[in-house]
């Protein structure tokens, strides 16, 4: 294996042969709408009665496929599935471990244009969304896959002249999966592959509105030729079966992305004693409510665009999105205009025809959503935006609502859609109260050529990830560890061999060499 790691790049959609690969990609998926996948469990596929009706949110009467529905005695067969699976896959050589997920990269790259395609349809994601999030799964893999054989060396320890020491990783079990919808495929499958490559073995639980993504993921698992049981599918309502997955008395651990309030409630749940014999883990990575620091010396084109792009690329459905604009009084009437017709120059439809926005992802979250813009025109001054259309597809137009104080609703509240508020500040004091104003602590950004602003602001600007003259989207892997703080989640930074020891306990042996 190479221990040189590279980014995988992402295609460029301005060249015409690979947006033909593309459109034959679509194409070819848009021949499958509305397949039924069952359940996967230890490599047996189990049809259920009740199913996910996962639909394309551009055209809400598309049915991209049914996903197999679970239940608790379903949850519960999973579990022990892989609990059996576990006791064999631990002992496989960290190497062997590696080489299954280098042959997972293969198979992901001959597959890449057909993934990115189910994505556009399942999840509303244009070209360069799509591809982009195939090329950080690729990443994902091959960086974990490097960093668990560095791991397997174990810690150094000191010489003893009478004993033989070693301290080495071990992993811990098995674990549940919960992924989201906004990134259905890089973020599952880097939380699977991150718990399978040191050893352990998982359920994975995808959301209901992008099991067919997850399906696709589990061929390609296959493809790899992983043994059955180290990873199973398991789709189903949450409600029904994901306190059973939490609580289950084999579960070691429970890997987490999504709301704050479900992430309270497993953390609650893991907690508690359900006849286990360890403390559960959980790896939680939940909201944002990101801002996006403006003061008087930034480039203010420069600026506007970060914000744009960071508040509306895939419908600002993204945990690190901009929602807020903090922005300094003395240039704040010149920041609005540019941001305003940036704004406008945006071209919303679907990701079939490679708009730059789409539609965001359920009538869930419409409602959501809409609602949140017309408690914001209360709150503040309706810049541009502020439509939305439900006829066809779930099409909300990037929003931008000026002047709103920083005790508003919508400058508290995670709004995961494409609004963004923008809110003065007297000075760069006051704007870094503002962006830390919030109970979360996931992603900021500083626009600014003051270093001494830059430098306050890596001192006291609390987030996980914080970015300067650039947008707070796009963490890169291996170039930007990504997690945050506080209701943001448990700092576990994606990508690096951190995350992996989330999945591994250390074990010390040592040994007598002079009896």
């Amino acid at each position: 294996m190479n221990s040189v790691f590279k980014n995988e790049p992402e295609r460029d959609f301005t060249i015409n042969e690979n947006r033909r690969i593309m459109k034959d990609a679509l194409s070819f998926v848009r021949d499958r709408f509305g397949e039924t996948y069952p359940l996967i469990i230890g490599g047996e596929r189990i049809p259920t009665e009740k199913t996910i009706k996962s639909v394309d949110p551009c055209d809400h009467k598309t049915v991209v496929g049914y996903a197999a529905s679970a239940d608790a005695a379903l949850a519960d067969k999973a579990v022990r599935t892989a609990y059996e699976a576990y006791e064999s896959w631990r002992f496989v050589p960290a190497r062997v471990r590696a080489d299954y997920v280098m042959r997972l990269v293969g198979v992901l790259q001959r597959r890449r244009a057909e993934i990115a395609a189910w994505m556009i349809y399942e999840t509303g994601k244009n070209y360069g969304e799509a591809d982009g999030e195939i090329c950080e799964a690729i990443d994902f893999f091959n960086m974990y896959a490097q960093k668990a054989l560095e791991l397997d060396a174990g810690i150094p320890l000191a010489e003893s002249a009478t004993e033989n020491n070693s301290c080495f990783y071990i992993p811990i079990g098995v674990g549940i999966v919960i992924p989201p919808w906004n990134f259905p495929f890089s973020i599952m499958a880097g939380m699977a592959v991150a718990a399978a490559v040191t050893g352990n073995t998982v359920v994975i639980k995808p959301a209901s509105d992008s099991p067919v993504i997850c399906a696709k993921f589990m061929e390609l698992v296959e493809e790899a030729g992983f043994p059955a049981g180290v990873m199973n599918y398991l789709p189903g309502s949450g409600s029904v079966m994901g306190d059973a997955l939490t609580t289950h008395p084999l579960t070691r651990f429970i890997n987490f992305t999504g709301s704050k309030e479900v992430g309270l409630r497993i953390s609650r749940l893991a907690a508690e004693d359900h006849g286990q014999i360890w403390i559960k883990r959980v790896v939680a990575e939940m909201g944002g409510k990101n801002a996006i620091i403006v003061d008087s010396s930034a480039d203010i084109e420069l600026a506007a665009a970060g914000v744009a792009t960071a508040a509306f690329g895939y419908q600002g459905q993204k945990c690190s999105a901009c929602s807020r604009a903090v922005v300094d009084r003395s240039v704040y009437a010149d920041f609005i205009d540019a941001l305003r017709e940036r704004t406008l120059k945006i071209k919303q439809g679907t990701g079939e025809d490679d708009a730059d926005i789409c539609a965001v992802i359920s009538s869930r979250a419409y409602a959501s959503i809409t609602n949140y813009i017309e408690i914001g025109k209360n709150e503040g001054l309706l810049i541009c935006g502020g439509t939305y259309d439900d006829s066809k597809g779930y099409f909300i137009a990037p929003t931008v609502i000026a002047d709103v104080d920083r005790g508003a609703r919508i400058a508290k509240e995670e709004i995961f859609g494409p609004v963004v508020a923008v809110m003065p500040a007297n000075d760069f004091e006051d704007a870094l109260a503002i962006a830390n104003g919030t109970e979360y602590g996931l992603t900021g950004s500083v626009y600014s050529r003051s270093r001494d602003h830059l430098e306050e602001a890596r001192r006291r600007f609390h987030v996980g990830n914080l970015y300067f003259n650039r947008k707070c989207t796009g963490a890169v892997v291996a170039n930007h560890p990504f997690g945050g703080y506080n209701m943001s989640g448990t700092t576990a930074k994606t990508g690096t061999a951190d995350y992996l020891r989330n999945f591994l306990q250390l074990k010390s042996v040592s040994e007598n060499i002079i009896w």
